[in-house]
């Protein structure tokens, strides 16, 4: 069985489509995922000096963007309703993350963070929203959040961020292949599945 990295940030529109529809497709391609979190800011700043994302620095892009989100999730049946702010702040987000996926419930809490984000337009950025998701799963929600704010959690974030640098990763969703290939975008997903179980 092959192995696929997905490389995700919760502000990243793409990701949301991708996050939705890697399960099943990698349980039909017999692949196995794993979900990592990361900072897209850091990496934007690293490697162009950017301090927003390009979505917003280059609005024909930016109006590109919404309208192809729009069109995606329509053809998937997913809601999708445009945040109020873009991009959002998704620190403890990223962080619950870590703490969930180590503990065997993230990819509910991933997809629950992106339908409330850009299914719902709620902002991900105040920690009672990311609250909600954790108490929907049934989690207690002060003590998770209090466990995200570990300095051994926090560093582990920037850790992750710092081995999407070193990846060369550039912009979200990635998807990185146990012999090191690098698929970027929702729309390369179908591939990197194939290339992970050996039909590439």
């Amino acid at each position: 069985m092959g192995t696929l990295d997905f490389w995700f940030e919760f502000a990243s529109t793409y990701s949301y489509p991708a996050a939705m529809r890697i399960g099943p497709l990698a349980e039909s391609a017999g692949v196995t995922v794993r979900w990592r979190p990361f900072l897209l800011g850091p990496v934007f700043k690293a490697q162009q000096g950017w301090e927003d994302s390009p979505f917003n620095i280059y609005p024909a892009k930016g109006r590109y963007m919404w309208r192809d989100i729009e069109r995606i999730c329509a053809a998937q049946k997913l809601p999708f309703v445009k945040p109020a702010v873009f991009p959002q702040n998704t620190l403890v987000a990223a962080r619950v993350a870590l703490i969930a996926l180590a503990q065997g419930w993230g990819e509910d809490f991933c997809r629950g963070i992106y339908s409330a984000e850009f299914g719902r337009g709620r902002d991900i950025g105040e920690a009672f929203a990311v609250a909600d998701v954790i108490n929907a799963l049934g989690r207690n929600p002060d003590a998770v959040i209090e466990e995200s704010r570990t300095q051994a959690n926090k560093d582990a974030l920037r850790e992750q961020t710092e081995q999407a640098l070193r990846l060369g990763i550039f912009g979200a969703p990635s998807f990185i292949t146990a012999d090191g290939e690098l698929f970027w975008g929702n729309d390369r997903l179908e591939a990197a599945l194939a290339w992970a179980n050996g039909q590439g």
